[in-house]
């Protein structure tokens, strides 16, 4: 019996996850010998099926039910174009095999050799702002540009916007699922999981094939996404979100945490302070990243992006307004002097231009805004409000 399937046949056992295979492997040299000593005192603690299918292996040993499941879930795997991998195996991800009791098995579909590209993981809310995806897009991009392989979950929001900005330069993007590598979830983002393999990427997972997603499941897949990469950028979250799971368990693999900063007022960058105060290394731009996990970042010139659109007067003095964080309509009209029916239209078109994103009861800009902020897009700000 090889090692892949001795692994697997332990895994199938009822009640022996992760934690409990690598226990039996500090008593025993092989998951073949565990399996085949497995300790009765451990036994008693698992479920009567698990009992019943060990017992069945161990008086049928390679005819049993249990090496049957190995076998065809093997052939499965081989019919969908799965590459399985055992921890013992040498193409194993060197930096996840680092981290404490990683998986047993992975899970594979793409190209195995992109796991072992240097990866920066990027995690964030799924209800983020439109500020927040802005910045997933334009640092995945950028980090991907520079040579780094862009590792995320596939969930909505702000994985999926990190995805796409690594596709967006022809980069290497990895999705570590909660679910099966053949079960994509959310649904609505199969389309992107076909678009990661068809640009050289992979999904990855630890759960058999046909696994659904479950709740149990995404704390596991977490420790897989920070087990991956040289660090863990935190793009947007609230103070309770699996995304801050993520970010501690990349300081307990001894992973560099990052952290991208918003304004007071958003809840949603709430959880990056959180975690800027225990030490996260705050950052403005992908360089920041790529500077401290020693990657080469060619940074984008000007002549890379498009000419912006000149603004009206009344919709940059809008901005300028806004660059020191969300503004309510009230605070806007007194700083600009105009009445509170022509800003919502001023706010409308900027919201349509991409520029600005409404908050609960404020206003506040988008990543795009930087085009008008920066150089010499916007005029000087008047001494005396805009009067229309």
């Amino acid at each position: 019996m090889d090692a892949l399937t001795a692994t697997m046949a332990l895994l199938r056992l009822e009640g022996i996850g992760p934690a409990r295979y690598w226990q039996l492997l500090e008593h025993f040299a092989t998951a073949e010998e565990a399996l085949h000593q497995f300790p009765q005192p451990l036994l008693q603690k698992l479920s009567p099926r698990a009992q019943t299918q060990w017992r069945g292996f161990s008086s049928r040993s390679a005819a049993s039910e249990l090496v049957d499941w190995v076998k065809r879930e093997r052939a499965r795997c081989a019919d969908l174009g799965v590459q399985l991998i055992c921890h013992s195996d040498p193409d194993y991800p060197a930096l996840l095999s680092e981290a404490s009791r990683p998986p047993p098995v992975l899970y594979i579909r793409g190209e195995k050799s992109a796991l072992n590209l240097p990866q920066v993981a990027m995690v964030g809310a799924r209800r983020a702002t439109v500020a927040g995806l802005d910045n997933a897009r334009a640092f995945a991009a950028e980090l991907a540009g520079s040579g780094f392989a862009i590792t995320s979950g596939l969930a909505l929001g702000v994985d999926a916007a990190a995805h796409r900005g690594a596709l967006q330069v022809a980069g290497t993007t990895i999705a570590v699922l909660g679910s099966g590598v053949d079960r994509i979830y959310p649904k609505h983002n199969r389309p992107l999981a076909e678009d990661i393999l068809a640009a050289g990427g992979a999904l990855v997972s630890e759960l058999p094939i046909g696994s659904s997603a479950e709740a149990k499941n995404f704390p596991r897949r977490n420790r897989i996404i920070s087990g991956l990469s040289m660090g863990v950028l935190l793009v947007e979250a609230a103070m309770r979100s699996g995304s801050l799971i993520t970010a501690r368990l990349a300081l307990e693999q001894n992973r560099e945490v990052f952290a991208i900063p918003g304004s007071i007022h958003n809840p949603m960058a709430r959880g990056c302070h959180h975690l800027i105060k225990e030490g996260a290394t705050l950052v403005e731009t992908s360089a920041d990243v790529a500077r401290q996990l020693g990657g080469l970042l060619a940074e984008p010139t000007s002549s890379d992006l498009p000419p912006a659109k000149p603004l009206p007067e009344l919709q940059q003095h809008i901005i300028r307004a806004l660059v020191g964080g969300p503004r309510s309509i009230e605070l806007l009209s007194r700083d600009t002097g105009v009445e509170a029916g022509e800003l919502m239209a001023a706010l409308m078109e900027l919201e349509l231009e991409g520029l600005v994103e409404q908050l609960t009861g404020s206003y506040q800009l988008t990543m795009k805004r930087s085009r008008y902020t920066e150089g010499k897009k916007l005029a000087k700000t008047p001494a005396e409000p805009v009067s229309l």
